[in-house]
C-alpha cells in the first residue's frame, strides 16, 4: 500500500535546519514496517540526514557549502534572481532533492544522533513544499 501526503515547510532563514519534528507532525500514521520517502519540490534548497544533537554541525555545514560554492563567480549566466540563486541550485544538486527513510514499529527508523535536515540555500526561500511518500 501507498500514501501520499503534501505539505508546505515553515519557513526557514538561510542555513541547515533540523525539521524531523515538523517533518512528523505532518505525516500520518507510519505502518508496522515500511519505507518514507520524501522529496522537496524546489531547485534551491535540499533535504539531508545528518548530526541532530550538536547545533554547532549546523553552523559548519554552512561555513563549508559557502566555501565550496561562492557567490558572485564571474562565469555565473544565470543571475537574474540574485547572487544566492546559482549557488542555491548547484548546492542543491550536490546534497539531493530526496531522501528514503525506513519505518520500523511504526517509527522512523534514523540513527540516535540522526534528524532530517532542510538545507535552505537561498536568502529568503519561503515555505518549501515536500512530498512524502510512505510504502509499506
Amino acid at each position: 500500500m501507498v500514501t501520499q501526503a503534501e505539505f508546505t515547510l515553515r519557513s526557514h532563514s538561510r542555513g541547515f535546519h533540523l525539521i524531523t519534528e515538523e517533518v512528523a507532525r505532518h505525516l500520518p500514521s507510519l505502518p508496522e514496517t515500511g519505507l518514507l520517502h520524501l522529496f522537496i519540490k524546489h531547485t534551491s534548497a535540499a533535504l539531508s540526514i545528518n548530526e541532530n544533537a550538536d547545533p554547532d554541525v549546523q553552523i559548519d555545514l554552512e561555513a563549508i557549502f559557502n566555501r565550496l560554492v561562492k557567490e558572485r563567480e564571474s562565469y555565473y549566466n544565470h543571475t537574474c534572481e540574485g547572487d544566492d540563486d546559482m549557488p542555491a541550485h548547484a548546492k542543491s544538486t550536490i546534497i539531493g532533492t530526496s531522501l528514503t527513510i525506513p519505518i520500523t514499529n511504526h517509527h522512523l527508523n534514523l540513527g540516535i544522533w540522526q534528524g532530517i535536515y532542510l538545507c535552505e540555500f537561498r536568502n529568503r526561500g519561503g515555505g518549501r513544499r515536500i512530498v512524502a511518500t510512505i510504502i509499506n
